[in-house]
């Protein structure tokens, strides 16, 4: 074994696959590159977020309660890295990047017309923001693209990296 620096330890854990959350303040939407979320629960379904207090959509997350969580396919890596690599404060990064913003039956953000599912998200638990910047929240609403069926998500993995779903293995299981 080689000890790993505690900076890196992130790149061995990363939770799931990179996504982008919606929000809608003072009648803007804005859009983010996300990667650090976790599901809580299933049912409802909830999940653990952490936004950082200096990106712009953190102000949005936490006065609306609100947000959409779309999950992109690999064909999206690079908008999706784009709307990573620039600030909401000083843009319109639904524009910059071209991504299309459709409307929410639950909540003022938008959904991602490019993103292969969409996820309506209310906050439901903000006990955690000002000391780690986590949400909780739960989906009130989802949506999915039939006309992507089988997409492959992409994950990141530290300094610029990112690893593309692969096969699908299968095993018995009793859970759901």
């Amino acid at each position: 074994m080689k000890e790993l620096p505690l900076a890196e330890v992130y790149r061995l854990i990363e939770p799931g696959p990179v996504v982008l959350l919606t929000t809608r303040a003072r009648g803007r939407a804005n859009v983010m590159t996300m990667s650090w979320h976790t599901m809580v629960e299933f049912t409802p379904p909830t999940i653990a977020c952490v936004v950082s207090s200096g990106d712009f959509s953190f102000a949005a997350l936490r006065d609306t309660k609100e947000c959409v969580i779309a999950i992109p396919a690999v064909g999206l890596a690079e908008k999706v890295v784009a709307v990573g690599n620039c600030s909401g404060r000083d843009r319109d990064k639904f524009a910059t990047v071209w991504l299309t913003p459709l409307p929410a039956e639950h909540v003022a953000a938008p959904l991602v017309a490019e993103c292969f599912a969409n996820l309506e998200c209310r906050v439901i638990d903000t006990r955690l923001v000002n000391k780690y910047n986590l949400f909780i929240l739960e989906v009130v609403k989802a949506w999915v693209d039939p006309g992507q069926p089988r997409p492959k998500t992409i994950h990141h993995v530290g300094n610029g990296g990112f690893v593309v779903d692969g096969e699908i293995i299968h095993f018995e299981s009793s859970m759901p």
